[in-house]
Order: structure tokens, then C-alpha cells, then sequence
């Protein structure tokens, strides 16, 4: 992979222009571009055709390639590809930590929903404990203004419902797409119901009481919450990626006899990235690019999964998430490559 340069987008680029039914595009004084290559690697970098003020890298180490602005205005960019999987892989990095940080994390959210009332850390707990089971994406106030589309930080009271001790979320979730998602769970039910029957402070149904005021949780007060109990570096998508790469780590790990073949192998992969992908409302492009940290795959390539702690998902106590606690101690030694881990299995080589 040749060394990247970070550029500035800045300073003058490459411009695009309409030229019949295509484009044409022009250097940094203005003159066409006729060589065929730099063509050839601009039309590589597939820069939608809605895109307005576009500026292109002339540089093709450049560790940004192009920028422009979509049909709503908004500022968007294409990184080099080896840009983008240096990215990836420097954020998993941090995942390991984040998982070992999770015991103590839940431990703190479980002190906190036994408090009484509806104080900051009771109400964020809740919160923390839903992103922990869920799958919530955090949601941002703009977003539900402009788009009715919700997250957790700016879901509705009348998106919950309560049917006996199972509590109900259905709501419009990013890109129009209905969720439903359901728990048991006496500690969230008793919050929620709560929040849920007040009669003052908004519509939102994330709200705590301060001196006798109610105020709403922003999704900053999640990420700061995340923070705070964790004494790390985290926010609330560590959650969805940390889930989303257990739920991997188990789908390859039952997937069985179909890892006999390579071809057996990637079926299966592509098998579990769409289930991942079915919880997290995502595409399976994005689960597998954004969520599902990489060397969950790569162990599989190599022969390894966590089908010795499969038994283990019978193992927990009623309403308790069963990929918590043993199975994401088998998933820590799969990505750390700990071979001698009763938890890991080599399957049989292709």
C-alpha cells in the first residue's frame, strides 16, 4: 500500500463540470484533464452525480479523494480506501477495552436503578441498560425535528407501550425503517412505566427530575454517562459494536459443518453479517464495514470460533441477555487469539 498524505480540501483541487450527458473535469489552473488515468481514478472514486461543488484530490496518495455536497447541502467526503481501512481497524482497537470495561459498567447501572425516584443516574442507567440489550442507535434532536426519525435519546412516550411486565418500543428508526424491539426486564419496566405515566416535562420519554424540573436527556448526557462509569473513552455506539461482533462471533460458531469448505466458510459469513445486520436496522455493507470488529473474521479464515462456549448460552438466569457475561469472555479470546482457550474450537480445515 503506498504512504498516504493528508491534504488539505482546503486549497485549490480538481473540479468537476457537466459536459453533455457526463462530466468533464479540469486541473488546478483551470485547464481540461484529458490524460486517461487521472480520469480513469477519478470515475474509480464513484462521486455521485447529484453531488455540487465537488473537489477532488489531485493527488492519488491523498488520504482524502474527493468532497462535494449532497442534494440536502450537507458535506460529504470520499477517503482513499487505504485510509478507510486503517480507520476501521484503529476502531476496533479499542473494543477489547471497552468489553472488559462492560462488568463494572453494568454493575454501576444496577446500583443506579435501584435508586428511588427519577434522578439523572437512575433515568441515564436505564438508558445504558437499553443501549446494553437493544441495539438502540443513540438518535440526535436534529434528526427527529427534521425527519421524524427516532433513537433512544429522542424517543416518544407514545412510542412504548407496557403489556403486562414486557415493555414495547415501536418507533421510526433512521431511514424511515419501523422497529419493534421488546424486554423483560422488572428494572427497566419499573423506570420506564414511570417516565412513561408522567404528566409533565415533554414528550420525550427520557426525562430526569432536578429540584422539582424535569429535563430531557440529550444524547450528550448519554455519551457523558457512558464516560463517567466507565472512566474511559467510550460512547454510546460502543454498544451496537460490541453487540453486533458477539452476535457474529455466535452465528459463525453454530454455522457447523457449513465451515468444511471455503465456500461453506463464506456463505456463513455472509449468513451472519445479514443476521447482524436484521438487528442492528442496518445493510450487511455497513454491519460488516462499521460494526463487526474485522478479526472476528479473520479468526474464522483460520479456523477458529467460539463453539466451545455455545453451552453457555443456556446458562443464564431468566431475562438475562445470553450473550452477556461467558460468551463475550469467549469472544475477548477469539479476537486476542487465545488458541488454548477452553472457549474456542478449531473447526475442521477446508
Amino acid at each position: 500500500m503506498p504512504r498516504l498524505r493528508r491534504v488539505d480540501c482546503s486549497v485549490p483541487g480538481l473540479a468537476r463540470k457537466r459536459s453533455g450527458r457526463g462530466f468533464a473535469y479540469y486541473d488546478r489552473g483551470g485547464e481540461r484533464i484529458d490524460e486517461a488515468e487521472t480520469i480513469a481514478r477519478i470515475k474509480a472514486l464513484g462521486i455521485p452525480p447529484a453531488w455540487k461543488e465537488v473537489w477532488i484530490c489531485p493527488d492519488e496518495r491523498g488520504h482524502l479523494q474527493a468532497m462535494g455536497k449532497d442534494v440536502a447541502g450537507r458535506r460529504q467526503y470520499i477517503y482513499h480506501e487505504g485510509w478507510r481501512t486503517r480507520q476501521e481497524r484503529a476502531k476496533f482497537e479499542h473494543m477489547l477495552d471497552f468489553a472488559r470495561s462492560l462488568p463494572a459498567m453494568r454493575d454501576i447501572t444496577l446500583e443506579h436503578l435501584k435508586l428511588e425516584g427519577f434522578p439523572y443516574d437512575r433515568v441515564l442507567g436505564c438508558a445504558v441498560r437499553l443501549l446494553d440489550r437493544g441495539f438502540f442507535r443513540m438518535g440526535t434532536e436534529g434528526y427527529a425535528e427534521q425527519n421524524q426519525t427516532y433513537g433512544l435519546a429522542t424517543i416518544l412516550k407514545q412510542h412504548v407501550s407496557i403489556t403486562g411486565n414486557e415493555v414495547v418500543f415501536d418507533y421510526v428508526a433512521k431511514s424511515g425503517k419501523r422497529r419493534l424491539w421488546s424486554t423483560v426486564d422488572p428494572m427497566v419496566l419499573e423506570v420506564v412505566s414511570g417516565l412513561k405515566r408522567r404528566r409533565s416535562g415533554g414528550v420525550e420519554l427520557l426525562a430526569y427530575k432536578r429540584y422539582g424540573t424535569w429535563l430531557d436527556v440529550r444524547s450528550s448526557d448519554i455519551n457523558d454517562y457512558v464516560r463517567e462509569i466507565s472512566g474511559g473513552d467510550f460512547t454510546a455506539k460502543d454498544f451496537r459494536t460490541w453487540s453486533a461482533t458477539v452476535l457474529a462471533s455466535v452465528a459463525l460458531a453454530v454455522s457447523g459443518g457449513a465451515a468444511a469448505s471455503k465456500t461453506g466458510r463464506k456463505r456463513a459469513m455472509a449468513r451472519a453479517v445479514k443476521e447482524v445486520s436484521e438487528y442492528l436496522g442496518n445493510t450487511p455493507a455497513v454491519s460488516r464495514s462499521s460494526y463487526i470488529d474485522p478479526r472476528v473474521f479473520d479468526r474464522y479464515r483460520s479456523g477458529w470460533t467460539i463453539s466451545g462456549a455455545l453451552d453457555m448460552l443456556e446458562d443464564r438466569a431468566s431475562g438475562e441477555p445470553a450473550t452477556q457475561g461467558a460468551i463475550e469472555n469467549a469472544v475477548i479470546d477469539l479476537i486476542e487469539d487465545r488458541r488454548d482457550s477452553p472457549a474456542l474450537e478449531e473447526i475442521t480445515p477446508p
